[in-house]
């Protein structure tokens, strides 16, 4: 039973090469996000290689949501320890206000993105009308 147990706890880590294929992100950014505290890799080998989890598999999605929505990294730090904290007691009232502030910047930030977006689609249907001259 504890040999299972263990094969089990193994296959469920990653190294950075698998963690990047599953999430469409280089080395490099993942790294970058290890550097800054983001993403702190779950564990090392004894070679020094970076072992993740599901849970950090989880994490790295949140963190490349926020990614185009231009939080800063400490506003990313902030976002993911409260909803680290959320549905726990530490998850106070602060808390609660600090997560509305951010859904508020990410549906401006979203409104932006789409307006830019439909500003793209209008001069690309330009470049694609032909003109009567």
């Amino acid at each position: 039973m504890e040999t299972r147990m263990t094969e089990k706890a193994r296959a469920a880590t990653m190294h950075i090469g698998e963690l990047a294929e599953r999430t469409g992100l280089s080395h490099r950014t993942i790294r970058h996000y290890d550097d800054v505290g983001l993403l702190p890799a779950s564990t090392r080998t004894e070679g020094g290689f970076r072992v993740y989890l599901e849970d950090d598999y989880e994490r790295l999605m949140v963190i490349k949501q926020m990614k185009p929505l231009s939080f800063s990294l400490e506003e990313m730090a902030d976002i993911l320890s409260i909803l680290a904290l959320n549905g726990t007691e530490g998850a106070g009232t602060d808390a609660q206000a600090r997560l509305t502030e951010f859904l508020e910047k990410a549906r401006h930030q979203r409104a932006k993105m789409a307006r830019n977006l439909a500003q793209a689609d209008e001069f690309i249907h330009r470049l694609n009308t032909p003109h009567h001259g």
